[in-house]
């Protein structure tokens, strides 16, 4: 039998399942970092019982700390196998909109129209992101140094406007990728209807809404008390 792979629907059905992996992925990721903006309210930003605090210390326990390189790199796949796809679909045309077939899907969106763009610019800004966090806490776990210390980090990254504004630019990319690929995913694993199509992109857009906001709530919150603001 041929390797399922090979086919069109074969290489869908993975980009749908990495999708997956990315929306658990910033679901978790971006509960733990709004722990701050509670802590900021409830007194306790920089504290070692902050929420914040204790979130941190969760992800370093040796079963999620498993878990987290599983799930980012579920991440990493789909943004990746992503651009491959569009490479693919181009290269099989003959060119970009050579034998280009109009379809709800490629119609439906800017975001669906420009899926590859929008992964090019989260994946750039990942690798941009990994200097300011992950080397300085999980890579530091992991090769026996000392983590910095996540408040401290958070101030030190968005004290500055310019990286809060790469940073805000990078979650409003996320936004629009998720938007369209939330419903994509169920419509490609075949878990949809026409009835329940509408509720899935309203959904999809609520949930990408909330781990967006809940982002940049964190940014934010972050740059005003680097800056003596709040």
């Amino acid at each position: 039998m041929a390797n399922a792979f090979h086919y069109s629907i074969g290489r869908k059905f993975l980009q749908a399942i990495s999708g997956a992996f990315l929306i658990v992925f910033l679901l978790l990721h971006g509960t733990i970092n709004f722990f701050s903006v509670i802590d900021t309210f409830t007194g306790k930003f920089g504290a070692e019982d902050g929420l914040f605090q204790l979130g941190c210390d969760f992800m370093a326990l040796p079963i999620v700390s498993i878990m987290v390189p599983v799930l980012a790199a579920g991440f990493i796949i789909h943004i990746a196998y992503g651009i491959y796809l569009t490479w693919y679909n181009i290269k099989a045309r003959g060119g970009y909109k050579r034998y280009e077939v109009a379809s709800k899907a490629a119609t439906d969106s800017w975001s669906s129209k420009n899926m590859c763009v929008l992964g090019v610019i989260i994946l750039g800004i990942i690798f941009f992101h990994l200097t300011h966090f992950w080397a300085d806490m999980q890579l530091q776990e992991w090769t026996g140094g000392e983590a910095a210390n996540p408040y401290m980090l958070l101030e030190a990254t968005f004290g500055r406007w310019w990286v809060l504004l790469i940073y805000i630019v990078w979650f409003v990319a996320v936004w629009f990728h998720l938007t369209h690929g939330f419903w994509s995913m169920f419509q490609t694993v075949g878990w949809c209807s026409t009835i329940w199509m509408k509720r899935l992109k309203v959904i999809g857009v609520i949930v990408s809404t909330i781990i967006v906001l809940a982002f940049i709530a964190v940014a934010v919150n972050a740059f005003l008390i680097a800056n003596g603001i709040i």
